[in-house]
């Protein structure tokens, strides 16, 4: 059976509405339906192979293949979102959205059109970028902390003038105080780096903090941030992003900015 991969919706546009990629199929052409101001981007598919039971299946025994269709949907969205112009909006629809016949997707549309219409005005000219804060060198995060840290610092005379066997335990209570510090100093440091990079957007969202499972990466992932930025304030927020990559590199950190990506973070 036959039927609608819904992408996303956006403004209506004028011109070519065919794409140059496949659908996540990789075999459909994708295209555009319009309805009223809106329209849907859309390609065709079987129902069978990406109705929600087989997708919930694939998702337990074959995480390859969800990956492998979950990139073909991002690369459609992308595109959608390339062929706009500052002026237009677009709202990302998730994996596996499906409609068996093109009356249910526009009833769809019709039923959600003034709700669809309020989010395309709210996010309409701008774009979403991705912040990602990993603590690269724990140590020298560290060696700043007992630096400057008074608490430590007298902890450490003391353990100095002990007898060996008390002074053992003692620096078992250094290492917690220390581990206690370094955690509110991470804390305190993103929490800044956050609030800096909002000045440059109208809305913006904490994201839960990946694991390295998910970053592939052997350093600790301490901050993933989103960021919905106008097209004005673009480049001032890139340049902030530069500018401060060298400051907390430092201080044992590396940042990295994405994007401009579909808003998913911020469809209210």
């Amino acid at each position: 059976m036959e039927g609608l991969y819904l992408y996303c919706v956006r403004d209506k546009t004028e011109g070519n509405t065919l794409f140059s990629i496949k659908g996540v199929d990789g075999k459909r052409n994708v295209f555009t339906l319009p309805f009223r101001e809106l329209e849907a981007v859309v390609s065709g598919v079987s129902v069978e192979e990406f109705d929600s039971e087989t997708i919930q299946n694939k998702a337990q025994e074959d995480l390859n293949w969800i990956k492998e269709k979950a990139v073909m949907h991002e690369s459609v969205v992308e595109e959608a979102m390339r062929k706009e112009n500052e002026y237009l909006g677009l709202i990302p629809m998730h994996f596996g959205t499906i409609f068996k016949e093109e009356a249910s997707l526009k009833d769809t549309l019709n039923k959600d059109y003034e709700k669809i219409k309020l989010v395309l005005d709210n996010i309409r000219g701008k774009k979403e970028y991705s912040l990602k804060v990993y603590l690269s060198d724990k140590k020298i995060l560290e060696q700043t902390i007992k630096e400057a840290n008074e608490v430590i610092k007298d902890k450490e005379r003391e353990i100095a003038s002990s007898p060996e066997g008390m002074a053992f335990f003692m620096e078992e209570d250094l290492k917690e105080i220390i581990e206690r510090e370094m955690n509110t100093e991470l804390n305190n440091i993103m929490d800044s780096l956050f609030e800096t990079f909002k000045k440059h957007s109208v809305d913006s969202v904490r994201n839960k903090v990946l694991g390295k499972d998910l970053t592939r990466l052997d350093i600790p992932m301490v901050l993933n941030a989103a960021y919905l930025i106008t097209g004005e304030k673009i480049e001032a927020f890139k340049n902030e992003t530069e500018r401060l990559k060298q400051e907390i590199q430092k201080k044992g950190f590396s940042l990295e900015y994405s994007g401009p990506w579909p808003v998913y973070n911020f469809l209210k």
